[in-house]
């Protein structure tokens, strides 16, 4: 994933600078999104919405500067209509709403029609600080 959002960006500054409390998730959740529109600042017009839309998931392993999802993460198949095609992934801090934590685009993006599914292997899933 390519960025930070402002959100983390600024849960990152309020932990480390100063003396509030920062609120951390206890679940990590991936949405798939068919643009980019507003992921920075968290205002999230993109994501998928189509019938058996639903984030999934994700486990974290950390190593030196970075975290890969630990499993793979798979998502239903595509419900009536399809889901459009994803082109960004972002992991968010509550199954719906909430807050993006991390964005960024996929590698090939992929159109969902009726029954495709989505899946992110194991460790194909990187966030990166750098």
């Amino acid at each position: 994933m390519s960025a930070a959002s402002d959100h983390t960006e600024n849960l990152a500054l309020n932990y480390l600078l100063t003396a509030s409390s920062v609120a951390r998730p206890s679940v990590w959740y991936v949405a798939l999104f068919t643009s980019d529109a507003g992921l920075e600042a968290g205002n999230i017009t993109g994501e998928c919405n189509g019938t058996d839309y639903v984030r999934k998931t994700v486990a974290f392993t950390v190593t030196t500067n970075s975290a890969t999802n630990n499993g793979a993460v798979t998502f239903d198949p595509a419900g009536s209509g399809g889901w459009g095609t994803v082109t960004h992934v972002a992991v968010m801090d509550a199954s719906t709403s909430g807050s993006v934590l991390f964005h960024g685009a996929v590698t090939t993006s992929k159109t969902l029609d009726e029954n495709d599914t989505f899946q992110i292997s194991d460790s194909n899933l990187t966030i990166s600080l750098n």
